[in-house]
């Protein structure tokens, strides 16, 4: 057993950083994980922070994007040794136990560029659940991290990117990280702004990562003719009360355009590659289900390793886990300053 130390919200817009017993003796399939740097989801975290999240029972410990060491491996556990560095589904805290999801680091990536893929690997569904090709004009609809990975990963596609959000400072780190073309709706009618972007065409991707229902509701103005909407974001109880016949006019008839909306939640995937190889006759055949949570992880991983998806304009705030409070405070009240927060568990 070791002392370690753990976020926890012991209730309702509360937080604070508690020691507990974690026994570092793994076993059969478990890590045994030493943190260095873990990432706040705001969506999620703040709707468990706030109480919004109504599985999220108090008291509650938060985080689910570590990268740490390896220090421990319990027997069945392949492909890892001590002292790789892995990106695992952890709790922010010092010590944790890895199970399900341990990715190994690509050699030399450092670990507080290498955590945004854990958000990466949320935004990476909207990509695979859409039908965006090659030259398609996609508009994305918040600019959190998410939103924003989404938008890099559409534009690595060959998409025409276009991003939206009402913080300006978004719209800056937006742009740092190459997504050329953003509108502030604080300042513009958006619909009209898309429009005008697209020769008055409108997008034949909307990607929606606010979380927000009447957004969702009301994507379906950015999209071309037999656009798709792809929901993103996660609701949280967030309620909207709406007349839905004009929505599912535009979904159902021609005329209106028959805009498709689609769910990307991450977990739509299995969590592990399934990939494998098996000799019929002596010709190779591959048996696969092409896309899971893990292969996501590699790639995205991969792709901040090349230096291809942009992270460090993201990283707003490198914070001591005493710091907690100054985190989700800032997130929840100043957008304008807060946008990726990494705890150093070092």
């Amino acid at each position: 057993m070791v002392r370690a130390k753990q976020i926890v919200f012991p209730a309702p817009n509360q937080v604070k950083l508690e020691e507990v017993e974690f026994d570092d003796v793994p076993k059969n399939g478990e890590i045994i994980i030493k943190g260095i740097a873990s990432i706040i989801s705001a969506g999620t975290e703040l709707a468990c922070f706030s109480g919004r999240a109504k599985w999220a029972q108090f008291p509650f410990r938060p985080g689910y994007g570590m990268i740490g060491q390896v220090i421990g491996l319990g027997k069945d556990v392949e492909g890892l040794k001590e002292g790789d560095l892995v990106l695992t589904h952890s709790n922010h805290a010092s010590y944790s136990k890895a199970q399900v999801i341990a990715v190994k680091v690509p050699e030399g990536l450092d670990p507080f560029k290498a955590v945004f893929a854990r958000m990466a690997d949320v935004s990476i569904t909207a990509l695979r659940v859409s039908n965006a090709e090659l030259g398609d004009r996609v508009a994305v609809i918040g600019l959190g991290l998410v939103g924003n990975l989404a938008a890099q990963l559409f534009a690595l596609a060959g998409c025409d990117v276009i991003g939206i959000d009402r913080v300006k400072r978004r719209l800056e780190i937006a742009k740092a990280c190459g997504i050329d073309k953003v509108v502030n709706a604080d300042e513009i009618n958006p619909v009209e702004a898309v429009k005008e972007l697209t020769d008055g065409e409108g997008c034949e991707v909307v990607v929606d990562a606010t979380g927000i229902p009447e957004v969702s509701a009301t994507a379906w103005q950015y999209c071309a003719p037999y656009g798709e909407v792809i929901l993103l974001g996660s609701y949280f109880n967030r309620s909207y009360q709406m007349d839905v016949r004009e929505l599912l006019e535009k979904i159902h008839l021609s005329e209106y355009g028959c805009i498709t909306y689609k769910g990307a939640h991450e977990w739509r995937y299995p969590v592990k590659d399934t990939r494998k190889d098996f000799f019929i006759l002596g010709w190779p055949k591959f048996e696969r289900q092409k896309h899971s949570v893990e292969r996501n992880a590699k790639i995205n991983l991969s792709m901040i390793a090349k230096g291809k998806l942009i992270v460090e304009p993201l990283l707003t705030h490198r914070l001591k886990p005493e710091e907690c409070e100054t985190a989700y405070l800032g997130l929840r009240d100043n957008p304008e300053e807060f946008l990726g927060v990494v705890f150093d568990w070092r």
